[in-house]
């Protein structure tokens, strides 16, 4: 049961806003995770030699398991505690961090980072879920989500800076090691501060949907993947086609089910589906943006990795003033206008990339990196309410797992396919300036990676050695330019859909538990209630 320390009724204390420092510690730990290598993807490259191929699974398989199982974790929270599943989750995060700073092989590392995942899918949810049962008010609740959305995207935005810190002087396995003594004070002082929920009148656990859920995730990422390389095969396409048929049979095994992982019933509400599309689209951009300009600041550019990291500075500040502007207007301007507003700036600053060159890139870059962070801070708070507020008490971690994989699942995808289109428009543009004169091996390494040109370029005697680099550099900037394209294109269509399928929602003011959603009744076929029952849906 929900154990609430508040000094009335209603309203969250003292206790509950420490509590709330530390799970978002935690789901900062988390997010970092996913964005710490950008910085450290070249040093770790030389060290253990992986292909591009390999490069990409070392950056790819942590979000990827980690989106695969949100869902699942989510309601084993639900039903065996979320505070108990947050702190195994934890300790196995440390644990784990551990051997992947001291990987010795790209597959070593492969697997702990998947196995990152895992331990980062069982915190990730009940850090969210825990704030519906720490603050039942409305008012405190968006403050409480706009902190924890503020760490969740500064731990993905500072997590180069970190690792930018670390490169500077120790060896690129320290980007990992930073996350024990975080996860040690959250094993310390976690069972003081957090409040334990167990839906009491939870079902025997669906082994079998969970298994489904990750069964379908996990090929068609495998697919996609791929096919942006372009490995156009039967065991591509195969893969695709089977998660999808896995999908179908998970959605059959959901609808049936008396105790469902997830209430796809949720997904009635046009304001939950618009809100977890609007997440995956955010993430998608904002992380395949961040991946593309961390390997251009360092690769291209050459810059050192503190002073690159030093250059995010700009888009956590504008990221920090989005936030501030979405929670100041969301209670007087209609939620239409600010996700309309919010995805328009977030499309603006990724199309400003389109323009990038070897000579222009780093202002280019930092301007539209600052644009899309304002508009993305503008957007997630009230997209995050939306999902949680639409949810039942009792499957609020399901419903936190769905907006975390939302989060997560964009952001893995958009590294994996903006940086898989780089990848491949730079290999197809390098195809013809590869110099003669360089062994198959030496060709090979060059048409691989960006990273394996300018290492070939710089054992290379002059002009050979500068003319590779420069050719290298040109080649990748065209990835680049497309990659940005694709971004913002995908920008513009969800501030589309989301401006005509949101007209008509009020804004949401008031402070009590049950007000932000009285005052934005969700735009259902003849007002029905996913439940049936008639009625907004409001948290219960």
């Amino acid at each position: 049961m929900t154990d609430m320390h508040a000094p009335e009724a209603g309203k969250a204390g003292r206790k509950e806003w420490l509590a709330l420092m530390v799970i978002v510690l935690a789901c900062a730990l988390v997010s970092m995770d996913i964005s710490v290598l950008f910085f450290a993807t070249p040093f770790l490259a030389v060290d253990l030699e992986p292909s591009g191929s390999q490069l990409l699974w070392i950056m790819d398989s942590y979000a990827y398991l980690l989106a695969g199982l949100l869902i699942t974790m989510g309601s084993l929270g639900d039903r065996y505690g979320r505070r108990r599943i947050l702190l195994i989750g934890a300790a196995l995060f440390g644990c784990v961090s551990v051997l992947a700073a001291y990987s010795t092989s790209p597959e070593m590392l492969i697997v702990a980072r998947a196995l990152l995942g895992v331990g980062g899918a069982t915190v990730a949810p009940s850090t969210l879920s825990l704030i519906g049962n720490m603050f039942p008010d409305s008012t405190q609740r968006r403050t409480a989500i706009g902190i924890w959305t503020a760490g969740f995207a500064a731990g993905a935005l500072v997590g180069p800076l970190v690792a930018g810190i670390l490169l500077e002087h120790y060896w690129w396995g320290s980007v990992f090691l930073i996350n024990v003594p975080v996860i040690l004070l959250l094993l310390l002082v976690g069972p003081f501060l957090l409040p334990e929920f167990t839906n009491p009148d939870a079902a025997r656990f669906d082994l079998i949907g969970a298994g489904l859920s990750l069964a379908a995730v996990l090929p068609v990422i495998y697919g996609t993947k791929k096919l942006a390389e372009q490995e156009v095969t039967t065991v591509t396409v195969g893969a695709i086609l089977a998660g999808l048929g896995i999908g179908y049979l998970f959605v059959l095994r959901q609808r049936s089910h008396p105790d469902p992982i997830l209430d796809l019933e949720l997904f009635h509400s046009r304001r939950f589906s618009v809100a977890v599309a609007v997440n995956t689209i955010l993430q998608f951009s904002m992380l395949g943006m961040m991946m593309i300009t961390s390997q251009y600041m360092l690769v291209i550019l050459d810059i050192p990795p503190f002073t690159a990291a030093l250059w995010r500075l700009p888009a956590i500040l504008t990221l920090i003033v989005g936030l501030v502007i979405g929670g100041a207007l969301v209670r007087t301007v209609a939620p239409v206008t600010l996700i309309g507003t919010g995805l328009a700036a977030a499309a603006v600053g990724f199309l400003a990339m389109v323009w990038t060159t070897p000579d222009n890139a780093l202002p280019v870059m930092l301007v539209g990196s600052s644009v899309m962070t304002v508009g993305v801070g503008i957007v997630v708070i009230l997209a995050t309410d939306v999902i949680l507020a639409t949810a039942p008490p009792e499957q609020a971690g399901s419903a936190a797992g769905l907006a975390e994989t939302s989060n997560e699942f964009g952001g893995a995808l958009g590294i994996t396919i903006l940086g898989s289109v780089t990848g491949a428009l730079y290999r197809v543009a390098m195809t013809e300036d590869v110099p003669a004169a360089l062994t198959p091996e030496q060709r090979e390494t060059v048409l691989s990676t960006i990273e394996g040109a300018e290492k070939i370029a710089h054992a290379l005697p002059a002009p050979l050695g500068p003319s590779l680099s420069d050719a290298a550099a040109a080649a990748f900037t065209t990835g680049v330019q497309w990659a940005s394209s694709i971004g913002g294109a995908l920008l513009v269509v969800i501030a589309v859909l989301a401006v005509v399928l949101l007209r008509g929602i009020p804004a949401m003011p008031g402070s009590g538990p049950d007000t932000a959603a009285a005052q934005a009744p969700d735009l259902l076929p003849l007002g029905e209630h996913p439940s049936g029952n008639g009625g907004p849906v409001r948290p219960r």
